[in-house]
């Protein structure tokens, strides 16, 4: 297989857990359009790799060591990056709907314009962790701290925010519809960016010290069964 990775690239390969080993050794960092789709890639040091338009539907990459890796255009719905090691990971334009990232470090981590509908994310350790056009529908995030970020169309609609911080943080142009927010703190925040739709009036109480704008605070009585005149 050497002679297929000289340039330190394959293309368009479906690959084997032994596959992947042996592109290790060789010193091959970079995968693309290659089929891993179930594969056990599991506690493999992978630091620094990259991959591109590959298929990882339901691969098990757990525990693996992934840090600085860069992962543009895959599609991993399924995949478990349970306790991986992905500091400082650059995922673009990535589908990993209902991927599993429990207990995985992503400090420093970045996902822009990708989709994590239905994600667990479940005690992810995540200083600095960058979220942009991302779709966190239904995702769960209990008691991650999002505090003094500034996030810029995230879809946290019907997600698991429990106890989450969100202090000081800005939202501009994302949505918190419907999303189960008991316990999360939003002293200053600016939330005049985000969509407040189907708040229940106990969670009204959680606003308290947040800035919304007038349109949204009409929205949220009315939606409250206030008449707004």
């Amino acid at each position: 297989m050497n002679d297929l990775f000289a340039d330190r690239v394959l293309r368009d390969r479906a690959l084997t857990r032994q596959d992947v080993e042996a592109l290790f050794k060789a010193g091959a960092q970079q995968l693309f359009g290659c089929d891993l789709e179930e594969v056990d890639l599991s506690g493999l040091d992978l630091t620094h790799w990259t991959f591109e338009r590959c298929n990882l539907r339901h691969a098990d990459i757990s525990h693996a060591r992934l840090e600085g890796t860069v992962w543009k255009s895959c599609r991993g719905p399924f995949a478990n990056f349970t306790g991986s090691d992905l500091g400082e990971a650059q995922f673009t334009s990535c589908d990993f709907n209902n991927a599993t990232f429990k207990t995985a470090s992503l400090g420093s981590a970045s996902f822009v314009q990708c989709k994590l509908t239905g994600a667990d994310l479940t005690h992810i350790k995540a200083m600095e962790l960058k979220l942009e056009e991302t779709l966190l529908i239904n995702a769960k995030l209990p008691g991650h701290s999002f505090r003094k970020a500034t996030l810029t169309k995230i879809d946290f609609s019907q997600s698991d925010l429990r106890k989450c911080d969100f202090r000081l943080t800005t939202f501009n142009e994302c949505s918190l519809r419907d999303a189960n927010m008991d316990g999360a703190r939003f002293d200053g925040a600016d939330l005049r960016g985000a969509d407040l739709g189907g708040l229940r009036l106990a969670d009204a109480n959680l606003f308290r010290g947040a800035t919304i704008s007038r349109e949204q605070a009409g929205q949220l009585l009315s939606e409250l069964g206030l008449n707004v005149r």
